[in-house]
């Protein structure tokens, strides 16, 4: 037994006694985990014992005690009581011998006998049987060898305290597998022992036969002899029982050592033994409708151990077997034992599942502790919980009123909640009682308030009706007569304060500035006065035949994500605007200034501007000309572009066309418009309209690369995603817990449980963050990849097309006004003097022109690109003729066409151009475009900083760095776990290009060093023409011990995929594991080098 070491695998279940106190003995011995019933403490052991024990364990004669070994293959695998259960069932077992070239594997019954298999198998490859000594063949069932004649083990378990043995010692017998699991049962009850009471487990072996066997008498006398044993505390320093996987090495027996002992694990050695309880952990983030019958009566039986997860309170009394009167002392008694649960988890007893009084008085207990700011973020949940309650008269009606009481925003937002719930005919007469009831305890000045604004909200519905009802032509006629409706109530109420948030506080309104919007709906564009002399004018959508509840519980829920976003100290910069309810079909939208849609923004390329990467980046362009704005804006649409991709998959937001994405100039990007969510897509008869996973196209992927190439800032974009896409997955019950109690709400897209499943599938609770990463990842490349999302757009504008106003002038994607001969003067002269070479947004040239103005002294410059010359051409072209244009140079050229003698000649093509435009007919050389593209903007006054540098400082090709190896970078994530080498390739950047200057086709490929026989390969699939891919991609080593961990070294190489097999070496790393913690993740950059040196330190 030197040297030898063993595994177990020790799982505790504590189970509670029956009322009586006695012990009730299984009935039935069991060998599954999951199938123990007994009431007393069950210890279970998995006896792993590496292969060499065999050879020391096989016996030279058969087992003369056949109670303890029938000699079935079944025999090794379960009780003696349970042999005949092995019939009809099937094993693949495998014969060995050194008499046989290779093993002879099959299948068969496992009531068969051992040495019957053996002569079975040998007739297919003996012709005599009298001359075959069965002993000196192997069987083999699955992967665990079975000898012939039995070696066994046995184990000793028993409890001690002060080193007095507390309950009888139980020896039990192991057969000879390599694979083994039993039960322990102690017959004694846990409330009764100390709290200093040890666990041991001594392992005993048969010894090695001497060589050549040996008479009967001597193997009689030979005994068990111990292999090690071990111990380990039942309870913590806490006085809590000692629950989970424990990790404890066994001691070697030495003769003479006493079995009352107490001592540490041995960790001196990689194999030990692992003490497990299993809990009800995997349930913590199931909806409670989701529970089956056997999980509601697993989790019942374990309630008492389930209070380290408070949360989890709502899924155990949902497992009760019942609610009956006898029932409820248990249920109050976990009621009044649970810990204060957090008021977030607290609403998961508001549900209907949960009518029992006492429970609700409970949670509604537990709330009180919510700060007035949070509870606003809950009021609508709290607001259709109060269906669920028995009686009028409860905690939570209570509740809600004595904090509308002492905060005027939660009575403000309670009395419009209540007065939209107002028309559920089922609950109507309850909200009209606890309407009045919240009127009763306000003042009078509140109730006149509320009084204005139901006017008012009423006034402007018969406004959005007329209007809606009334013409095209004469909808704006409509409208500023409805709005002296609106002036009058002014007149008369002096102020009022708009239903969409009680901070708003108006009096009057700009009819000049209002307006309509040509959609379905017709909302109404309203601009009020502010109360506030220095404040701005309060911009508000009015909307009348759209149901806003949908839109209101979208906004709220993403609201909630950027809280726990911002928690975790994660910014996602999303633009969060408020949406309110005033009754069924009619509602207010806050306005967000200085935004556009994403088809307006688009269409400024042609009608196919969906299709085009540039629309974006131009216009964020547009509106930032410094170098130092654009480069925020971007820095903003990378964030904000993240959080909505991760909201609208959580939530399943729909009917995702360009006119319900908007983007502000400073470059946030947010959508509108929830009419369709939790997967509820938009129809083309039988065909989904929102076939990507959300809206990810390639002109955002241009904004975020700076390019049409992929970039580092890619990598950030993607991690962000992840990271965000993790945060909200830790909160799954939150949500659920929120959309479950607005199932009875009337929303017609939240009525049933497969809407919250749409959800929990989504936040996929169980899967572990680097498979939620990947997952993420595979979405993120499966939107940007959909050609379905860009035809979407096209097939929207096309379908604008008809509501496009003729009183919308045509204007440039760099220009953000329009220009006119009158505002400017005439154009006199038109020359392109020079050309400069560029570097960003994009390496290139553009052109300064000499613009030369009537009645003005000297000239002034505008630099302009060879792109925005054809964008000028192009909407020239949609006014006039070609007859009446002068020609444009093509773009189109053969080689470099971003070389300097490329910029000359186009140069001096251009030049020609513009003369003949500037002297070509008074209708062209006078148009709009050409006074709008020759203003001076902002970003022709002085080139950005990084362009004037590289005008004076080009950049030396032939330099190399310092670090003339380096070749680029590659971020992994490595963690190791349960002997397991967890390796997330995520992304590389500054890999160089191929010889023939294009971009490579990357790929990774790792080998677990030192491997002499190459079997340790592992790689990534590989990407297309890129530097800087993104793969997120987890490659997994198995069974490698920790000891042998801290001598391994990953070994890196990055490929490019060639034809005929011609694969290309970019780079490669060696990456010691030493430092490596166990459990922990090490995520980090590490660079890549050439010539197989060790780049990564």
């Amino acid at each position: 037994s030197q040297g030898l070491n063993s595994m177990f695998i020790l799982n505790f279940r504590w189970f509670h006694l029956n009322p009586h106190n006695s012990f009730v003995p299984p009935k039935r011995a069991y060998c599954c985990i999951s199938h123990v019933m007994s009431r007393m403490c069950v210890l279970e052991l998995l006896l792993l014992c590496p292969f060499p024990i065999f050879g020391s364990l096989r016996s030279a004669s058969p087992c003369s005690d056949r109670s303890k070994n029938a000699g079935f293959v079944w025999s090794p695998c379960v009780a003696q009581d349970e042999l005949q259960q092995g019939l009809g069932v099937s094993i693949k077992v495998t014969v060995l011998s050194d008499h046989v070239r290779e093993p002879l594997t099959f299948t068969c019954d496992g009531s068969s006998t051992v040495d019957l298999l053996i002569y079975q198998t040998l007739c297919y490859a003996h012709d005599d049987l009298d001359l075959i000594d069965v002993d000196d063949y192997l069987l083999k069932v699955g992967n665990f060898d079975l000898p012939l004649y039995s070696g066994h083990f046995k184990k000793d378990c028993y409890w001690t305290w002060a080193e007095r043995v507390l309950v009888p010692r139980l020896r039990y017998s192991l057969s000879s597998s390599l694979f083994l699991q039993s039960r322990v049962c102690f017959p004694v009850q846990i409330n009764q022992l100390p709290r200093e009471t040890q666990l041991t487990v001594t392992l005993y072996a048969s010894p090695l036969p001497p060589p050549g066997g040996g008479d009967e008498k001597s193997k009689q006398r030979r005994g068990m002899e111990a292999l090690g044993w071990v111990t380990m505390p039942l309870f913590n320093f806490r006085h809590i029982l000692m629950c989970g996987r424990k990790l404890l090495g066994l001691w070697p027996s030495t003769p003479g050592s006493g079995n009352a002992r107490s001592s540490t694990p041995n960790f001196s050695q990689p194999d030990s033994v692992i003490l497990q309880v299993p809990d009800a952990q995997h349930l913590k983030c199931v909806c409670v409708t989701r529970l089956t019958q056997e999980d509601r009566r697993l989790l019942w039986e374990k309630r008492n151990f389930c209070h380290a997860e408070s949360s989890r309170l709502p899924l155990v009394l949902a497992s009760a077997p019942s609610w009956e009167w006898a029932c409820l002392p248990d249920i109050y008694a976990l009621l009044r034992q649970w810990a204060c649960m957090n008021h977030l988890d607290a609403l998961g007893l508001l549900h209907a599942t949960f009518p029992d009084q006492e429970c609700r008085r409970t949670a509604v207990q537990w709330m009180d502790s919510i700060s007035n700011p949070e509870l606003l973020d809950f009021l609508p949940q709290l607001v259709q919980a109060l269906k669920y309650e028995c009686y009028l008269d409860s905690p939570l009606v209570r509740f809600l009123l004595r904090r509308a009481i002492g905060d005027l925003r939660i009575a403000h937002y309670l009395f419009w909640l209540l007065k939209d719930a107002l028309q559920d005919s089922q609950f109507s007469v309850r909200y009209q009682y606890l309407l009045a009831a919240l009127l009763c305890c306000s003042g009078r000045g509140l109730r006149e308030e509320f009084d204005r604004q139901c006017w008012l909200v009423s006034i402007m519905a018969k406004v959005a009706q007329r209007v809606r009802d009334a013409s095209p032509s004469s909808r704006q006629t409509i409208l500023r007569e409805g709005l002296d409706e609106v002036k009058q109530f002014f007149l008369i109420s002096g102020s009022c304060r708009l239903p969409l948030n009680p901070g708003l506080l108006v009096k009057g309104i700009n009819i000049q500035s209002c307006s309509f919007f040509n959609s379905n709906a017709v909302p109404l564009k309203l601009c009020f006065h502010n109360l506030d002399p220095l404040g701005d004018y309060i911009s508000v959508i009015f909307k009348s035949g759209d149901d806003l509840r949908q839109d209101m519980l979208t906004l709220q829920i993403i609201r909630i994500m950027n809280k726990i976003w911002i928690q975790e100290g994660l910014d996602m910069r999303m633009v969060l605007f408020r949406c309110f309810s005033t009754g069924r079909g009619r509602g207010m939208v806050e306005m967000i200034p200085n935004a556009e849609t994403l088809r307006k923004i688009q269409v400024e390329h042609g009608v196919t501007g969906s299709f085009k990467d540039r629309p974006l980046a131009d216009w964020l362009q547009k509106h930032n000309p410094t170098e130092d704005e654009y480069e925020k804006a971007v820095e903003n649409f990378i964030y904000s572009c993240a959080g909505c991709c991760v909201a609208t998959y959580i939530l399943g937001i729909c009917d995702r066309h360009n006119d319900n994405i908007m983007l502000k100039t400073s470059g946030h990007m947010f959508h509108i418009d929830f009419g369709k969510f939790l997967g509820h897509a938009q129809m083309f008869g039988n065909i989904k309209r929102d076939r990507a996973p959300f809206v990810f196209t390639s002109d955002m992927a241009y904004v975020i690369n700076g390019g049409d190439k992929p970039s580092s800032r890619f990598h950030d974009f993607v991690d962000l995603c992840c990271e965000a896409y993790n945060l909200i997955r830790k909160h799954a019950h939150l949500f659920l817990n929120l959309l479950g109690l607005m199932l009875s709400s009337g929303i017609p897209e939240l009525s049933d449980l497969d809407d919250l499943k749409y959800v929990y599938d989504a936040l996929r609770p169980h899967e572990s963050e680097a498979d939620a990463t990947m997952y993420f990842t595979r979405l993120i490349e499966s939107s940007l990849g959909s050609v379905a999302t860009k035809l979407n757009f096209f097939i929207h504008n096309l379908a604008q097309m008809k509501f496009a106003s003729s009183e919308e002038r045509p204007v440039l994607s760099f220009a953000p006004r329009v220009y006119t001969l009158k505002s400017d003067g005439l154009i006199r002269n038109l020359y392109v003097c020079r050309h400069i070479k560029t570097y960003s947004p994009n390496k290139g040239y553009t052109y300064v022109v000499k613009v030369e103005r009537e009645n003005q002294q000297g000239a002034t410059l505008v630099q302009r690109s060879f792109e925005e010359f054809h964008e000028l051409h192009s909407k020239l072209r949609l006014v006039f003729p070609s007859s009446k244009l002068p020609s444009f140079p093509s773009r189109f050229v053969i080689g470099r066409s971003r070389g300097e003698a490329m910029a000359d000649r186009r140069k001096d093509e251009l030049n020609g151009y513009v003369w003949h435009l500037v002297h070509a007919a008074s209708e062209v050389a006078q148009v709009d475009h050409v006074y709008i593209y020759m203003h001076l903007l902002s970003n022709c006054r002085k080139p950005g900083l990084k362009s004037l540098f590289l005008l004076f400082f080009p950049p030396d090709l032939s330099w190399t760095p310092v670090l003339e190896k380096v070749v680029g970078e590659v971020k992994l994530s490595i963690s190791y776990k349960s002997d397991k080498l967890f390796i997330m390739v995520m992304h590389i950047r500054g890999l160089v290009s191929l010889m023939d200057g294009t971009d490579p086709d990357p790929y990774v490929k790792l080998y677990l060093l030192p491997d002499p026989q190459k079997m340790s390969k592992r790689k990534t699939k590989a990407a297309r023409r890129t530097c800087n891919p993104t793969y997120n991609e987890m490659l997994v080593y198995d069974k490698i011990p920790l000891g042998d961990l801290q001598q391994r070294v990953i070994h890196l190489r990055v490929l490019s995929e060639g034809a005929f097999w011609e694969n290309t070496l970019l780079g490669e790393a060696f990456i010691p594991l030493k430092t490596l913690n166990p459990g922990h993740r090490w995520v980090d950059w590490h660079q890549l080098g050439t010539g197989g040196t060790d780049a990564s330190r």
